[in-house]
């Protein structure tokens, strides 16, 4: 079973927002341009080493953005403790749930084209029936990217049971997500014969052309030539090995197109950290390319749609469309986090300052590089004035 893993802690970078909501920044820091000096970099680059020794985290990828461009990247470690290959520039990381903003932003764009309603019951567009309970019919799209479906994380039973009503409260759920993808598949994409697998209680799931669909709608026209969903030997040479909370190495994990049918939305993203940064900056700058969103359907992907109750995560305070928002005073501040066995990852960015950072690590215990509060302290000036 793949499932989100929660970092449920008191982050540096909660603390960091706690603190920006508690002191207004001046009109001129606002108004002032994001800046990681040579300073600040020189810091980072003997920091992160430090702390991969001290956590036993084999290896880590971090850019930055600036001023909406790729501005710094830089790679520490090794892929694989056994092999000692080391980390580069082009190393693949599993991204983890940091998957689902690309995810979202697809599911965008064919909204834009008219191939899907954000507010329409997804069981308009499906003959397959995905539930029992007649609430089934009341689920959307919107429902699905801002987590407010009423489903469960993933079902536990062969008959999936609603945790709420739909569009009622927050409750993170990968199986919604599942769902939007496989309505996504039936009306831009295929299903496929073969393979299939069965996954959480027993469900049955059959390949679909996912990273094709991926690949073309919105891979491809960014330029994330290092990413894709969907394992090929090809990436063994420069994809990062998961590894324990000790550094041991883990088996490899090789997702089948079923495997990616099911959880490709989800966290099956395999990508580097320059190729996430071409999203980010999209998202950020909003290039004009009909691929990519016009400034109100990016708008609207970022507007938070539902408060956070008590099930707190990354000190956001509400979900907006596939991210989640820390409201600050100095402007909001989108972030999403992944984990999954044997890797972590994060995301935080400005839309107003249009910078932002992507950190990946190839460890359990990854967790400690991305909440560093050091680290979160010197990443400070790109989301804050």
């Amino acid at each position: 079973m793949r499932r989100r893993d929660f970092l449920r802690i008191a982050t540096a970078f909660a603390a960091a927002s706690t603190t920006t909501r508690a002191q207004t920044a001046p009109p001129a820091a606002r108004k002032s341009s994001p800046r990681i000096d040579a300073d600040a970099v020189a810091k980072i680059e003997r920091l992160v080493p430090a702390l991969m020794r001290k956590k036993a985290v084999p290896g880590v990828s971090l850019a930055i953005v600036m001023d909406g461009r790729l501005a710094w990247q830089r790679a520490f470690g090794v892929q694989d403790a056994e092999t000692k290959t080391p980390v580069d520039n082009d190393t693949m990381f599993e991204a983890a749930s940091v998957s689902k903003t690309v995810f979202a932003y697809a599911a965008l764009k064919l909204y834009e084209r008219g191939v899907l309603a954000l507010d329409t019951p997804l069981t308009k567009y499906t003959k397959q029936p995905f539930a029992s309970d007649p609430r089934i019919a009341r689920v959307t799209a919107r429902h699905a990217l801002s987590h407010t479906t009423g489903f469960p994380d993933w079902r536990t039973s062969s008959r999936l049971e609603f945790e709420a009503d739909p569009g009622t409260r927050f409750h993170y759920s990968g199986e919604g997500y599942y769902y939007l993808q496989s309505v996504i598949a039936e009306v831009a994409g295929r299903t496929l014969a073969a393979p299939c697998g069965r996954y959480e209680a027993d469900f049955e799931v059959c390949a679909t052309d996912f990273d094709e669909f991926m690949r073309r709608s919105l891979l491809a026209p960014l330029g994330m030539t290092a990413s894709g969903y969907q394992w090929r030997e090809a990436f063994t040479s420069h994809t990062a090995r998961p590894h324990g909370i000790k550094g041991e190495p883990l088996a490899w994990k090789k997702p089948n197109a079923a495997d990616i049918a099911r959880y490709g939305a989800v966290g099956e993203l395999r990508t580097t950290a320059s190729d996430y940064a071409k999203f980010l900056t999209a998202v950020l700058t909003l290039p004009t390319s009909d691929a990519f969103l016009s400034a109100k359907m990016r708008n609207e992907m970022l507007r938070p749609q539902t408060k956070l109750g008590t099930e707190k995560i990354d000190g956001a305070d509400s979900w907006a469309l596939g991210w989640a928002v820390q409201e600050r005073p100095t402007g909001n501040v989108i972030l999403h986090s992944g984990g999954q066995t044997g890797f972590r990852s994060l995301t935080m960015a400005s839309v107003e300052r249009k910078s932002g950072f992507v950190i990946f690590t190839n460890s359990d215990n990854g967790g400690t590089i991305c909440y560093d509060p050091t680290l979160g302290q010197l990443l400070t000036p790109l989301l804050a004035g």
